[in-house]
Order: structure tokens, then C-alpha cells, then sequence
């Protein structure tokens, strides 16, 4: 009797051990997702970097998170095996901005970097307003989408108000991304979890008003996004390949004539050109002094906003200064910590410079 009731335990143990195999099998799908792309040593890299973010693999099915951080985890109260695998409904809940979600697929959609303030909700049920910063990770050669980066800011309980004066400065040299933008359906954001029944006595209602995040906190989620893109990118030479947080290409970058090509080529210092009338103000030109000292290609370069070399000990009170100087049309000079391709910083006297034609309009900005 003792061995048929043994039999008959086998087969409920044999079905745990294929969940087992299957669950672990799951994982190192996910895994590879960045292993195989990156290295094996990018996992623990990840984990080292502070901030509470995520990475999802859009040529998976369902667009899931493959990577969440610790930060992430203490933010939404979810354990990270929690989450991956999952799609984009985890963080969202019953008051959660069904426009914001719809735009933000629209972003991922057309592959662009996005921030905005929304309304997502712990595992507990409780909601909470967070700065999503929305960022393609690109394959630095052909352009191709590898990943999509999340990062996740907490707003303050007091960020309702107006904005700051400088608005008018998006995308200005060495700013953060101004651009108001919305969160993604198709992306590990803001997802709802199906266990948790909110708002039933209107709980949270005072968390439901809007949120604006302050300019320190958006330039804290570029910071962290340029951050983890830095990592991305040191360890996928080690797998011969190079990601970039921008696609590398310079389509609607206008051309500058032949002549002032010459002329900028004749000048041995380091510096950009960057375009005032353009979205993001993109970089037009760098000289050969500013590739030798960044690290960067000219072809990764161009098209990007000076951003890219903002990382994490960028002083924010510096690119404000930086900001309210483009927004009064004033030239400025300013002692900044930017940050090479390869992640290491290097101290930066930095001078911008207002560059006007013919008929006295600011067409570029100057760096050197």
C-alpha cells in the first residue's frame, strides 16, 4: 500500500519538476535576451546601477520586461520575478491615463525617446505617480530596435504646479529632454495587475490629480537612461556590438555646405555644431578633437542631442544655468563633468555660444 501511495504521488511531482523546467527554461530565454546580445557579465553590471528602471525586448512576444532593477522592485513593491516576462499592463490601474498609455505605444511605435508623468500603481494596490522615461536602445550599425529602457522617477507630492520659466529651451545643448510624451501599452511602464482591486472607497483619490515633474527630476531620468545606455554599451563590445541610445542616422539633418565644412575642418579644438531650429536641437557638426576626445563615431554622433554626454555626476543646477542661458539667447561658459561612450567622465569647461545669420536669427549653437 505504502509504494502504490508512493506511485501515486509521482505523477503530481513529475508535473512540479516540469514547471520547474519550464519556469527555469523561461528565465534563461529572458536572460538571453541580454546575454546574448551584451555579455554575460551585463546582468551584473545592471544590477549595480542605482535608479528604478526596466528593459523589454520588442522581437518577443508580447513585448515583455526582460530586465528589472532592484530600484524598480523597491519602487512597485514586486519582486523582479514578478515582472519578467510580463507585458505592459503590471503598473497600470483603474486610474491610470488610458491617453498617456495610448501614447506612448505610439512612441514605441515610431521608436522614439518619450517622457511622461503618469499615474501607475504598486503591487499593493496603491498608486503613486512616477516620471516614465521612454528610451529605444539601438543597434549603433544597422539601426535596428534591441531593447526599449523604462526608467521610472518618483514625482514629488508637490509637483502640480506651472513649469519652469525655460520651457521654451527643449532640447537645448546639454539639456534634459523636454519633450512631453506619453506611455506605452506595448511597453513595461505602467501595467496593471489583475490581483490587486483598487479604488473601490475612492483610495488614492488625491494621488489620481496630476502630477508635473519638476525639471531635477527629468533630468535625474535622462541621467539614470544615458547611464544604463553606457553600460548597455560597454558590454556589447565585448560581442562585437555597439548600441547607441540614438539610431544612427541623420535623416532631416540638413547638410552644411561644402565650404563651411572646409572651414570647420580647419578648427583643431573640440566642439559641435548644433541646430536651434530643429526638434532636440541636433548635433550638425563634430570636429575630429571632439570625436578623439569623446570616443563617439561621426556617424553615431550627428543627429544627436549633446545629452549624450550627460551621466550621472552632471551637475543639474549646471544644465539648468545652461538652459536659462539658450532661453535668453546669451552666450554662457560653465564647468560641467560629461561622460565619454565608454562611460568614464572627464571634466568639462564648456562654453555655448548663440550663432545667427544674416538676418540676426539664432540658427545654431555653438560648443567648443
Amino acid at each position: 500500500m505504502a509504494s502504490s501511495g508512493a506511485a501515486e504521488a509521482d505523477p503530481g511531482e513529475r508535473e512540479r519538476e516540469r514547471e520547474q523546467h519550464d519556469d527555469l527554461h523561461h528565465q534563461r530565454r529572458l536572460a538571453s535576451s541580454l546575454t546574448a546580445r551584451y555579455s554575460d557579465w551585463v546582468l551584473e553590471a545592471l544590477d549595480e546601477l542605482p535608479g528604478s528602471f526596466l528593459l523589454t525586448d520588442p522581437a518577443l512576444a508580447g513585448h515583455p520586461i526582460v530586465y528589472a532593477s532592484r530600484g524598480l522592485a523597491a519602487l512597485t513593491g514586486y519582486a523582479r520575478r514578478e515582472v519578467l516576462g510580463r507585458g505592459a499592463r503590471v503598473f497600470q490601474g483603474a486610474a491610470t491615463d488610458r491617453a498617456a498609455v495610448a501614447g506612448v505605444r505610439e512612441a514605441v511605435r515610431a521608436q522614439r525617446a518619450h517622457q511622461v508623468a503618469i499615474l501607475n500603481y504598486r503591487r499593493d494596490g496603491s498608486p503613486h505617480w512616477v516620471l516614465l522615461h521612454l528610451a529605444p536602445v539601438f543597434h549603433a550599425r544597422d539601426g535596428s530596435v534591441l531593447h526599449f529602457l523604462a526608467v521610472q522617477v518618483p514625482i514629488d507630492d508637490a509637483g502640480r504646479g506651472a513649469g519652469a520659466p525655460c520651457r521654451g529651451a527643449q532640447g537645448a545643448v546639454l539639456a534634459a529632454c523636454r519633450e512631453e510624451a506619453r506611455v506605452d501599452d506595448d511597453f513595461p511602464c505602467a501595467s496593471y495587475s489583475g490581483k490587486v482591486f483598487v479604488d473601490m472607497d475612492r483610495r488614492g483619490l488625491e494621488a489620481e490629480k496630476p502630477r508635473i515633474a519638476s525639471d531635477s527630476e527629468k533630468e535625474k531620468a535622462i541621467s539614470t537612461a544615458n547611464s544604463i545606455v553606457a553600460a548597455l554599451n560597454r558590454y556589447s563590445k565585448l560581442t562585437g556590438l555597439v548600441v547607441s541610445g540614438k539610431r544612427c542616422d541623420s535623416v532631416g539633418i540638413p547638410a552644411l555646405s561644402s565650404s563651411l565644412n572646409l572651414s570647420l575642418g580647419r578648427i583643431k579644438q573640440s566642439f559641435v555644431l548644433t541646430h536651434s531650429c530643429l526638434p532636440d536641437m541636433p548635433i550638425i557638426y563634430a570636429s575630429d578633437a571632439f570625436l578623439s576626445l569623446t570616443g563617439y563615431s561621426r556617424e553615431e554622433i550627428l543627429g544627436c542631442n549633446c545629452r549624450v554626454l550627460n551621466g550621472p555626476g552632471t551637475s543639474l543646477e549646471v544644465i539648468e544655468e545652461i538652459n536659462q542661458h539658450i532661453c535668453s539667447e546669451q552666450a554662457c561658459t560653465v564647468d560641467l563633468l560629461s561622460y565619454r561612450k565608454d562611460g568614464s567622465s572627464f571634466p568639462d569647461l564648456l562654453h555655448v555660444s548663440p550663432i545667427r545669420d544674416a538676418s540676426g536669427r539664432i540658427s545654431y549653437l555653438g560648443s567648443p
